[in-house]
């Protein structure tokens, strides 16, 4: 059997005929000169020495024609491009600053709010008061069923006033007015008229017109008699600090607690003015059978 071919051999002659066929497209693309026809020389029987690296072999594509570089050239920007530049950046900015300002507001608003509402004070009925003297009489007045109290209460100087005094409208009640009232110490458990008039303190506890209602911020005034029509307040004298005072506007109960008691002229109103704070103001006639003074007694709303 004859000698196998090594692969070193084969791989020779695969480049030796590769060679011969790109040299052969070279001259007919005109790459390379023609050569006079020659026989070629034979191969020398001996064993084939190694053939040196073929660069060409190697390095193809350095025969390729390489293409020139192009250079794009970017148009230059005009004023014009700049200026909406420039605009544009600044319609952002302007946005942007609003839209910080909005936000800037409403966090203030929202810090204001609380402040707002422990500010705000809820106005309190002012008193429609038309008498110069405290409600509760004993004694009717000099006209059956006419609005004036009786005249001996009156100071002389003011008599007059209170003659010119117009006749009051009639008192509608509201659904917030007062409707009862219950004082466990001393047992009351009595209803609630509108009107301190005489005609009203016949039918119960009367509710002084213009003054607060049960649990509103402000000054409501109840007075009754302590020795005719019931004798409700007759007890009133033994309140202290600390007894609860029950007023109802309908169902809805409201508790306070006696925080003061004094004895006052008739005509020291002042106990009827408006307060800051929702209290309830109890008068009656005192002392027992002589009603020559006020006994005035306050809760607090708690």
């Amino acid at each position: 059997m004859g000698k196998e071919p090594r692969v070193e051999d084969l791989e020779r002659a695969l480049a030796l005929k590769r060679r011969e066929i790109r040299l052969k497209r070279w001259i007919r693309e005109g790459r390379l000169p023609l050569e006079p026809s020659s026989p070629a020389p034979a191969p020398p029987a001996a064993e084939p020495q190694p053939l040196s690296p073929d660069p060409v072999y190697h390095s193809e594509v350095e025969w390729e024609e390489r293409r020139p570089w192009v250079r794009i050239r970017l148009p230059r920007p005009s004023w014009s491009a700049w200026r909406d530049r420039l605009l544009l950046i600044l319609e952002i900015a302007a946005v942007v600053g609003a839209v910080a300002l909005l936000l800037l507001s409403w966090q203030t608003m929202r810090g204001l709010q609380p402040e707002a509402a422990a500010a705000r004070v809820t106005p309190s009925p002012t008193p429609l008061i038309q008498a110069v003297v405290l409600p509760g009489g004993h004694r009717p007045p000099t006209a059956p069923g006419g609005p004036a109290p009786n005249p001996d209460e009156i100071p002389e100087h003011l008599r007059a006033l209170v003659a010119a005094l117009p006749t009051p409208a009639p008192i509608t009640p509201s659904p917030r007015s007062p409707t009862r009232i219950v004082i466990p110490a001393i047992g009351v458990d009595a209803p609630i008229v509108p009107g301190t008039d005489w005609e009203a303190l016949k039918k119960g506890v009367g509710h002084h017109p213009g003054t607060a209602n049960p649990g509103e911020q402000g000054n409501m005034v109840l007075a009754a008699h302590n020795d005719i029509y019931g004798e409700i307040f007759r007890d009133l004298e033994k309140l202290r600090p600390g007894d609860e005072i029950w007023v109802y506007a309908g169902n809805q109960a409201y508790r306070y607690i006696v925080v003061q008691k004094q004895i006052v002229l008739p005509t020291q109103v002042e106990v009827m003015a408006p307060t800051r704070d929702p209290v309830v103001t109890l008068i009656t006639c005192y002392p027992y059978l002589v009603d020559t003074h006020r006994l005035v007694v306050i809760g607090e709303l708690r």
